[in-house]
């Protein structure tokens, strides 16, 4: 089962339409004891789950269930904790979230403890101290996720601040929008910046007092390549080690299916070579970047898991972020922040061409693609290309995927239901960033509207709703709850119309992910014959407060019927996320990026692919293939 896993399989014909199913095995294990929520509409809840070679034998009432057990079948307890079918990752970057689970926590309160510069230096420290013997090896500290708007000094670290961390071994601290970065003086000096260093296109080298030597703030296509000279040290088995650190903390969040959903082929190829080593405690699906090798996707997109890794598809990018004021839209910003021309709407990140080739050539060649468009415009020319292909090839149960689709018009909406493509959607922006898009991006009428999981229940549409982590915790309660309740940081209630109920919610993380993924016959719900993929609550999230939701716990998860995280107390869950030392690099506490950008932007038709810290990590990542292969 760990190394082989047929995905479309007929052993879910044991299910009958029946209030139970039974089948006359004897169970390896049999949970009982708990509320356990099936996400099954015909069989909503049941008493107890047997389970025997990882998958589902059994669900229904204790009786009924007991009636599989055996002398060497083991009753596990949930003792009145929740059972749910683990979470399917709808969208997120396990590969990149595992480079941040790597770092520093540079986060501001509630997410991590820096409030000012020297909090900040004090973390840094900390990590070093927690983290030595790794911090010898590959010489180098690295912080992720700072936000100058959030500390009291209300501006970057420089060169001086991070020399207190340490000035003989480089210091690399990363901005939360992964478009700045700050650097020590050693790491100036390592990547030969000088007085004498123009600033390169498209990027900034900000300089001290005296206008010619660096500060060590860095901005755009000055910082990447910094970051993949100083990254790159951690060598193969440190890229690697990304990929385990990724999947284990997706594990943590109750994830049983991780996606990358934008990879090159190199990136890949570290997943399966991982796989391949027994390294991947959970299945991972990756998605490729369509414009960059169809020919590598072509020949490795399958629908079968081996060593719990999969080509899935192709993935697609028209444009940036809304946050960032990078989305391409079909009006001007609201309010944005930064020095933008009159009437800016942002850009696209694809040529019209290549958006109407790539979702043409996946349409012909039965391969499905998962569209990034987050802003109108960009939905707009998605929406023609699908028409334009659907016309040509049919449109078949192709399962086109929009991801984000944060601004979306309601007609939008509609044309993409005419068309058969799912909305993958990323309510967590109405925690994160809904007070931003309410006085910056789209104002206080729009923002009501972004991410419209309402107008999907309208409809009777399915939807899922995903983290995009490291551009967000994968934190599974959080996304359940900002899809439940839309409170904002400030408290503030977007779009009351587009909330849905907790099960409609559950959907979106399990069932309906399933299905976007092709694998709602062995995944999503709790029945008989499914792959035992479980995650354990401590609270049940259809019986507390809804505004309670995200003090929910994971206490376990569990693949194919055995146990790859149990946390050890709930105290412990409240202290943060920690491991032990990994292969190359230990990490303390596991973060992620929040997408957050402050007064710059890409330069005008600049590629997403190339021109953010996704791509710079898809190339660090093709630096380190290519030096392993040598």
């Amino acid at each position: 089962m760990n190394t082989r896993t047929q995905l479309l399989t007929t052993f879910c014909g044991l299910a009958a339409a029946s209030t139970l199913a039974v089948a006359a095995e004897t169970a390896d294990a049999i949970y009982q004891g708990g509320s356990i929520i099936t996400i099954a509409d015909a069989h909503p809840k049941a008493e107890a789950v047997a389970v025997k070679g990882g998958r589902i034998l059994a669900v229904g009432t204790r009786e009924e269930v007991l009636k599989s057990k055996g002398d060497a079948t083991k009753i596990i307890d949930l003792t009145g904790k929740t059972m749910l079918p683990g979470f399917v990752d709808a969208h997120g970057h396990v590969f990149m979230g595992g480079i941040q689970a790597l770092s520093a926590n540079m986060l501001a309160p509630p997410d991590g403890e820096v409030k000012d510069i020297a909090s900040l230096v004090q973390t840094l420290k900390n990590w070093t101290t927690a983290n030595q013997k790794a911090v010898d090896r590959i010489q180098l500290i690295v912080g992720f996720g700072y936000d100058n708007a959030m500390l009291a000094e209300l501006r970057h670290p420089t060169r001086a601040d991070l020399d207190q961390v340490s000035k003989a071994i480089p210091v690399l601290v990363i901005h939360q929008s992964g478009h700045l970065a700050a650097v020590n003086s050693k790491a100036l000096e390592v990547c030969g910046l000088t007085a004498e260093t123009p600033s390169p296109a498209g990027g900034v080298i900000r300089r001290g007092d005296d206008g010619k030597e660096p500060n060590g703030v860095l901005e755009e296509t000055a910082m990447f390549p910094v970051v993949m000279k100083l990254l790159s040290r951690v060598g193969a088995e440190g890229a690697k080690q990304f990929a385990r650190s990724g999947a284990e903390l997706w594990a943590r969040f109750g994830y049983t299916t991780a996606d990358e959903g934008r990879s090159t082929p190199a990136v890949a190829n570290i997943l399966r070579t991982v796989a391949t080593e027994g390294g991947l405690k959970i299945d991972v699906v990756t998605y490729p970047d369509v414009l960059v090798d169809r020919d590598f996707i072509r020949t490795n997109v399958t629908q079968v898991y081996e060593s719990r890794f999969r080509v899935g598809g192709a993935k697609l990018t028209i444009d940036g972020s809304p946050q960032g004021f990078t989305a391409w839209r079909d009006r001007p910003y609201y309010a944005p922040v930064g020095k933008y021309p009159p009437g800016y709407r942002g850009y696209p990140a694809a040529t019209e061409q290549q958006v109407i080739s790539a979702v043409d050539w996946a349409y012909e060649n039965k391969i499905q693609i998962i569209t990034h468009a987050n802003g109108e415009a960009a939905s707009d020319l998605l929406i023609a290309a699908i028409a334009a292909a659907t016309r040509k090839h049919g449109i078949g149960d192709r399962r086109a995927v929009l991801i984000h689709g944060q601004f979306l018009r309601e007609d939008q909406l509609e044309s993409f239901n005419s068309l058969a493509v799912l909305p993958s959607l990323f309510p967590m922006h109405t925690f994160y960033w809904g007070d931003w898009h309410r006085d910056h991006t789209v104002g206080p009428v729009l923002a009501d509207d972004i991410s419209p999981t309402g107008w999907c229940v309208k409809r009777g549409m399915k939807f899922t709703s995903h983290h995009d982590a490291p551009v967000a915790f994968p934190d599974s309660m959080r996304v359940l709850d900002a899809t439940v309740t839309r409170r904002s940081r400030s408290g503030d209630i977007l779009g009351p119309d587009q909330r849905v109920d907790v099960i409609t919610a559950l959907k979106a993380m399990t069932i309906w992910p399933a299905w976007q993924h092709f694998e709602e016959k062995s995944k999503g719900s709790i029945e008989p014959g499914k792959l035992a993929d479980f995650v354990i609550l401590d609270k049940d999230p259809t019986a507390v407060d809804p505004e309670k939701i995200d003090e929910i716990k994971v206490v376990e998860t569990i693949k194919e019927g055995v146990t790859i995280f149990k946390i050890a107390s709930l105290k412990q869950a409240g202290a943060g996320i920690r491991s032990g030392d990994g292969v190359e690099l230990a990490f303390t506490r596991a973060i992620a990026a929040t997408a957050f950008h402050l007064g710059h932007h890409h330069e005008h038709g600049e590629a997403h692919g190339g021109g953010c810290l996704c791509g710079a990590m898809s190339q660090l990542a093709a630096i380190i293939a290519d030096a392993e292969e040598k």
